[in-house]
Formats: C-alpha cells, sequence, structure tokens
C-alpha cells in the first residue's frame, strides 16, 4: 500500500487517498476512475510528499514510554496505599490468609505478602479472597 497526496488541477483542492502500488494510481487515471472529492473534476495529479516513517516511530515509542511511566506511577500509588493499610507477612502470606479465615488469628488490617499462583489458587478453592498485583521493587541506590 502507498499513500499518496493528490490535487485537482481545476480547483487545486488537496487530498490524500491510499492506492495498492504507483501502478495501480496509474491504472485507475487512465480508466477515469479517480476525480476530485469537492469538484469531481478528472484533472488529479500526485503532489510532493515527504516520508514520515522514521518519525512515526519514534512518537509511538515516546507515547509507549509515556503510557509505562504513567501506569508505573499508579502503580506506586497502589503500592503505597497497600504498605500503608494492610500488615505485611512476606513469604508466610498462605499461613496467615488460612489463620485468619479459619479464625485462628484476629486482624483488624488485611495482609499482604508473597505466594506462588499455586499457593493463591489453592487459597481460592478454599474459598479464600485474595488478589494478585504486579508489584514494583524499589531499587536501593
Amino acid at each position: 500500500m502507498i499513500k499518496y497526496s493528490l490535487k485537482c488541477n481545476k480547483c487545486s483542492t488537496e487530498f490524500e487517498s491510499w492506492f495498492g502500488s504507483s501502478k495501480e494510481f496509474d491504472r485507475l487515471k487512465k480508466l477515469k476512475l479517480l476525480n476530485c472529492q469537492n469538484c469531481n473534476s478528472l484533472e488529479i495529479e500526485k503532489s510532493l510528499m515527504s516520508p514520515n516513517l522514521a518519525n512515526t516511530k519514534k512518537k509511538n515509542n515516546s507515547q509507549n514510554i509515556k503510557k509505562y511511566e504513567l501506569v508505573k506511577k499508579k502503580l506506586k500509588k497502589y503500592q503505597k496505599f497497600v504498605r500503608e493499610n494492610f500488615d505485611y507477612v512476606g513469604n508466610n502470606f498462605s499461613y496467615e490468609a488460612r489463620s485468619i479465615h479459619y479464625n485462628q488469628k484476629k486482624s483488624k488490617k488485611g495482609i499482604y505478602g508473597k505466594a506462588s499462583i499455586k499457593e493463591v489458587n489453592e487459597l481460592k478453592d478454599e474459598g479464600i479472597e485474595t488478589e494478585m498485583i504486579p508489584w514494583i521493587e524499589e531499587k536501593e541506590n
């Protein structure tokens, strides 16, 4: 596919259109199937158009970085909330969750910690509500 900037020689309207190839443009023009969207004239010519492939890639990469940073910022904010409002139980998460669920231990706050996917699935099978969230570890410099 190729995109051309086109110009009507009769009314000077400029517009863009996609073609399968440059030969396709020539074939459609020869068959008089290209017309101006403004005045319906058949006097259509290709005009100069600069490619912007490098800029598009750079722009998309820049947008992706911005989105990544936004998600990272939101995750850190969520992590801060969890740290301030829940008790950290480390690798004992499964044990502590079962203790609270089966009333062997009282907890005024919720808990958070580390558990494998298998452990989380086992907890859910027992009817113990759990959620997994992505966790960004702070790098120490």
